[in-house]
């Protein structure tokens, strides 16, 4: 079991199998490499079973860089794989509810776009949350837009850990780190780049420059 107090989430990779398909466990190898410091697998495309059968290969994959797998929406997949944790969406079961399904040593982050739903979720017992879109993306076509302003008011109030998400690359990662935010969520920056190793690197630079 991953011990949650250990976790880093400076750049935190969302594995969109949609983005890699049938590359993403080299792919998401290429990024730990690189620096990468947690990894969400997101498979809406896929199968229940095929679903748990990608997350038993970035399992072994995490475990062997010590980086947290986490589950996106799914908790039944999380569970059976013995996964660090779940993200959760809006729409999914509220982070009290699967809590007290989980326990206490998951991971259990959220998705927010407003300083409102982000503190909703905190008082739930999330342990970090996403907040965006910040810049568009092609991950989610239908993402709406969270001001960097909204980004810094949910950073400096909450005390959990908040990461931003959407669109976000080593061009525009500095104006994201300017407004507080503790880490980085990346998918096609990474995912799509000629060298994820490098892509990740890069970005994790530019996180551990700020930060110091």
């Amino acid at each position: 079991m991953w011990i949650k107090a250990d976790t880093d989430y400076r750049l935190y990779l969302i594995a969109d199998y949609g983005i890699a398909q049938d590359s993403l466990p080299e792919r998401v190898s290429q990024a730990l490499a690189g620096g990468v410091t947690a990894v969400q697998l997101r498979a809406k495309e896929l199968s229940t079973r095929k679903f748990y059968t990608l997350g038993e290969k970035l399992l072994v994959i995490t475990r062997d860089h010590r980086v947290p797998l986490i589950i996106n929406d799914r908790l039944d997949v999380a569970l059976a794989l013995g996964a660090a944790g779940v993200h959760l969406g809006q729409d999914d079961m509220p982070p009290d509810k699967a809590r007290a399904v989980m326990g206490a040593r998951f991971i259990i982050g959220v998705s927010a776009r407003t300083y409102a739903e982000a503190l909703s979720a905190e008082q739930q017992g999330a342990d970090y949350i996403g907040v965006g879109a910040v810049f568009p993306t092609a991950t989610k076509d239908d993402a709406s837009f969270t001001p960097l302003t909204t980004v810094a008011d949910i950073a400096r109030q909450l005390s959990i850990p908040v990461l931003a998400i959407g669109g976000i690359n080593a061009g525009n990662a500095n104006a994201v780190l300017d407004h507080g935010v503790c880490g980085l969520c990346v998918a096609g920056a990474i995912l799509n780049a000629p060298s994820p190793n490098l892509a990740a690197a890069e970005l994790r630079a530019l996180v551990h420059h700020r930060r110091r």
